[in-house]
């Protein structure tokens, strides 16, 4: 055999397998530099992008598992996850939550229940980031003060695929699913599927699934 492609796929193992238990301590360490609490069985492969106000609050439960940037994320958008939380916002995500390349601004309120799936270069935001009054944005305490923000809500086991946006104040239902590339611009009702850009409803879900006990 190729001793080239020996000594390549050594090298893939390392990046896939042993660095991942490296990026894991690191961020960890971001962790407790942004006041960020965690449950058991937290990993990390590759180190995302965070900050996390003084007055804000980012919990997140049991194994809650983050993928960052080449090698990590086959969805072809190779950069790391991004959590943003501002002040006196919160943003807390349950147990058995698994995200890929996504960004979070939290700027006032984001939950995500148990057993969610964030696809690659998903993003949520609970803001507008600036007033929808031109006057206000030319002036930054203004542009601030009057940008509209509203809570987001995802409950479980819910599925969004890749590329998507979650707009402020929606509710996405309990194990619906966001079809890839969507805009999610208002709320979802338990077991529906959605598409599209803006979101539309595709079918209902039938059959119910029941977690597997790890």
């Amino acid at each position: 055999m190729n001793p080239l492609r020996i000594l390549y796929k050594m090298w893939w193992v390392y990046k896939t397998n042993v660095a991942p238990r490296l990026h894991t301590l690191l961020v960890k360490l971001l962790f407790a530099m942004n006041g960020v609490k965690y449950g058991k069985n937290f990993m990390s492969r590759g180190i995302p992008l965070l900050n996390v106000s003084l007055s804000g609050q980012f919990l997140a439960g049991d194994n809650f598992k983050i993928s960052n940037g080449p090698y990590y994320s086959p969805t072809g958008r190779n950069r790391q996850c991004e959590f943003i939380v501002g002040e006196k916002a919160s943003l807390i995500i349950g147990n058995c939550v698994g995200i890929s390349s996504t960004a979070i601004t939290c700027h006032h309120q984001i939950n995500i229940g148990d057993y969610v799936m964030l696809g690659g270069n998903t993003a949520i935001y609970d803001t507008n980031f600036h007033s929808l009054n031109a006057v206000d944005r030319k002036h930054s305490k203004a542009d601030r003060d009057n940008t509209r923000k509203s809570p987001v809500v995802i409950e479980d086991h819910v599925f969004i695929g890749a590329h998507s946006t979650i707009l402020k104040g929606v509710t996405i239902g309990h194990h619906s699913i966001i079809g890839a590339c969507s805009v999610v611009t208002k709320d979802i009702p338990p077991y529906q599927v959605w598409a599209g850009n803006p979101a539309q409803f595709i079918r209902n879900i039938n059959q119910v699934y029941e977690p597997v006990s790890v």
